[in-house]
């Protein structure tokens, strides 16, 4: 077959750019504002004359999406693996447009009792195994999609779309408080955002429906059906079985998160509640800050990731380990007693440019450790489970120090984090020149297109 056009193929690779990343964009777009807004609509779903304890319940349903991760990541990842990466996407963002929608339209307790807190939890179940499977199914599709030296640059706009989510998610907050009262946002302001959640997510719908298959799998399925399924054990392709002939790098996916995930919900999620609670700082600062600072993040991913093309995975990763490792309790230390605006957006702006280490090549790093017949399962469920065990609590856990009057021990555990991935990243391979197809493997052997011969990947050579 013919090769396409240089123009042709670039303009696929756009496609698939944008399509594969926007949906992290709506994800966290829905996650965002769902923590933001629940200020507004707790007392809708929940009655009682204590605000405390309405925003206590619906913390709980909001809480019942990070367990529903790991379950996503399971479901969402196999069927990635055996149907396609691209079944996946249209899946998961079908997911996001239902459960966006059922908050939009909920009927508050006065309607309809606690049916409207049962349809809050649904949606919230569906939003968690969403978001599960959204981050295994974009983060094979992008680095599958890209081109083989710029899947450092490809893979880090899932942090991008990401940012930009809760960006959107934080725009959309500051607007409805400056138009709308406050009556207005606790009568039915507070559906608007769901609503143009919903819309979003059927805009990325139409674009996933658009884009092409990624040529690792279609090649994987082609060698399935050509040996009649024997290949690799067809059955058991994006199954637990599968997996755990790969426990090795599964145990590895969970480790190089450990680190990067706490520390990216701590200088993201948490920040302002800590530039307010601690540092005394006024809320609309402490916002502007958080603001100013995620855009300057989002800018710097691919930059990153374009650097671990050229360099390689790993200094990136033990950059950022070893960044966080010794400079979390510093610049922590320093963020409480931020009394201006630019002192804490340059604290902030350090953290975040350490943290750009991991999350501008992670998604890249976890696809290249697995074969094609389980990646999209083994990025999948170890980054659920850790995320759902370390990064859905970090708050939690910084909560609990402060209130327990020790609120410095959690910077030692964020450090402690960072040193457990700094080990990891130390002693695992560079995934850079990872051969994710057997047409890669070819290529780097110098074999003739066709010939039998398989991909290559740190997975299976250490095996």
């Amino acid at each position: 077959m013919p090769a396409s056009p240089p123009g042709d193929e670039r303009r696929k690779r756009r496609l698939a750019l944008i399509g594969g990343s926007l949906g992290n964009l709506v994800e966290w777009y829905d996650w965002f504002v769902y923590a933001s807004f629940a200020i507004y609509f707790a007392d809708s779903f929940f009655p009682g004359d204590n605000p405390t304890t309405q925003l206590m319940n619906t913390a709980g349903i909001f809480a019942v999406g990070f367990l529903m991760r790991p379950v996503g990541g399971w479901i969402l990842g196999r069927a990635a693996d055996r149907h396609g990466r691209k079944s996946a996407l249209t899946l998961t963002v079908t997911m996001m447009s239902v459960a966006a929608l059922l908050i939009a339209v909920a009927p508050t307790y006065g309607q309809a009792g606690y049916f409207g807190a049962l349809v809050l939890l649904l949606a919230r179940l569906l939003q968690g195994m969403s978001i599960g499977g959204e981050y295994a199914a974009s983060a094979t599709y992008l680095t599958e999609a890209s081109a083989r030296n710029r899947r450092g640059l490809g893979s880090s706009f899932q942090y991008v779309s990401m940012t930009c989510g809760q960006l959107l998610g934080l725009g959309a907050l500051i607007t409805l408080q400056h138009t709308l009262t406050t009556a207005q946002l606790e009568s039915w302001g507070w559906r608007l955002p769901f609503l143009l959640g919903a819309l979003f997510a059927v805009v990325v719908f139409w674009l996933r429906r658009r884009l092409q298959e990624t040529d690792a799998f279609k090649e994987e399925s082609s060698a399935s059906a050509e040996t009649g399924g024997d290949a690799h054990d067809d059955s058991t392709r994006g199954t637990l079985k599968a997996l755990w002939q790969y426990r090795r790098q599964a145990g590895l996916v969970m480790a190089l998160t450990l680190g990067g995930t706490v520390a990216y919900y701590t200088y993201t999620t948490y920040l302002t509640k800590y530039l307010v609670g601690s540092a005394g700082m006024e809320k609309t600062t402490a916002t502007l800050v958080s603001f100013t600072a995620l855009t300057l993040f989002a800018v710097l991913q691919p930059f990153a990731g374009m650097l671990s093309d050229r360099i390689g995975r790993r200094p990136l990763l033990i950059t950022f380990a070893v960044g966080c490792t010794v400079g979390t309790y510093p610049i922590m230390t320093a963020l409480g007693s931020a009394s201006s605006y630019w002192s804490a957006l340059g604290l902030s702006l350090l953290a975040l440019v350490i943290i750009t280490g991991y999350t501008s090549i992670n998604a890249a790093v976890k696809a290249e450790l697995f074969p094609t017949r389980v990646r999209a399962l083994g990025v999948a469920l170890p980054y659920a489970i850790a995320n759902a065990l370390f990064g859905g609590t970090a708050e939690y856990v910084a909560l609990w120090f402060k209130n327990s009057g020790h609120e410095t021990m959690f910077f030692w555990y964020v450090s402690g984090c960072a040193l457990i991935s700094l080990v990891t990243y130390v002693l695992m391979p560079d995934t850079r020149n990872a051969a994710l197809s057997r047409a890669e493997a070819e290529a780097e052997a110098g074999g003739e297109p066709g010939q039998e011969r398989p991909a290559v990947t740190p997975a299976e050579a250490a095996r």
